[in-house]
């Protein structure tokens, strides 16, 4: 297995492979860098490059060009995330990353995008996996997973949402130890094929799936939003721009249930030192996904 098969090649140039100014600005992205200032940037250095001769990129001549479009605090915190970005791409394993949370705190549009930047063409949600097993086991056998996450109370036993403390918690994490059947299997294919991808999902539980012990680079985090008005409103956006697709008063009407679902993942995700990113801003939600990763990549670096 090598990195080309889930990576961009390097942004700087060198080692045969000459500098491409997009990958350059998509490099640039991925660390932050707002896309009109990466272009800018990258379009200075492929000057920089033509004027000199250079196939490849010097870092301190990046850094002072860096500081001048950037300015000096951001263009040095570019640079020492590009620096890191490009150590990412130098680790010849795949990439996992598992993005949880809550339903509607946006784990697809932060898992999609940070995937994107980090070059991985990978990306699946839990929803997916419970739709297909749906397909294989009928309600009667598995009958949680035919229901929404904070409905899946309704495929309990009597008795067991009697007994159960918070039901429709129960039901959910009934629910959730089906579907993290699929997860594992998405997991190992991934390790066996060497291959990188991004999974969420509000299935993705800290403390219930066990994570590989060697042969990947696994990233977990859990995405959350503690105001209740901002949560309610990212599923009025949602229903905006989907055109109606899912519906909106099923939603709405279950958000007391999916509060109390998103209470239990945070507090298992605190227990377990899983990072829990609140979402109130999905650009800052996204970079602090790709913080986590290059933070993990060094750690493997360093032993």
């Amino acid at each position: 297995m090598t990195q080309a098969r889930h990576a961009d090649p390097y942004p700087l140039g060198g080692e045969g492979m000459p500098y491409s100014k997009g990958i350059m600005a998509r490099a640039l992205v991925a660390v932050g860098v707002p896309a009109t200032a990466a272009y800018e940037l990258a379009s200075l250095v492929e000057l920089d490059l033509a004027g000199n001769a250079e196939a490849a990129v010097d870092f301190e001549r990046l850094h002072v060009q860096a500081r001048n479009v950037l300015g000096e605090s951001a263009g040095d915190a570019a640079i020492d995330r590009l620096q890191r970005y490009q150590e990412l791409r130098e680790l010849d394993v795949p990439l996992i990353i598992l993005v949880g949370g809550g339903t509607g705190t946006g784990k697809s549009s932060v898992a999609t995008e940070a995937a994107y930047r980090l070059g991985i063409t990978r990306v699946t949600s839990t929803d997916v996996i419970r739709q297909t097993m749906r397909a294989f086991f009928s309600e009667e056998f598995m009958p949680s997973i035919h229901y929404s996450s904070f409905e899946a109370v309704r495929g309990l036993p009597r008795a067991e949402r009697e007994a159960a403390g918070d039901p429709v918690v129960a039901g959910f994490l009934d629910q959730t130890r089906n579907v993290l059947v699929g997860v594992k299997a998405a997991m190992a294919r991934a390790l066996e094929e060497g291959f990188s991808i991004v999974l969420e999902g509000v299935h993705l539980v800290p403390g219930l799936l066990a994570m590989p012990s060697s042969g990947a680079l696994v990233v977990q985090c859990v995405l959350a939003i503690e105001d209740e008005e901002m949560h309610e409103s990212h599923f009025w956006i949602r229903d905006a721009v989907s055109d109606g697709v899912r519906p909106l008063e099923k939603y709405l009407e279950g958000l007391d249930g999916i509060r109390r679902i998103q209470d239990s993942i945070v507090a298992r995700a605190e227990r377990a030192s899983v990072p829990v990113i609140q979402n109130g801003n999905i650009e800052r939600a996204i970079g602090e996904v790709i913080e986590l990763v290059l933070t993990e990549a060094e750690r493997m670096r360093d032993g």
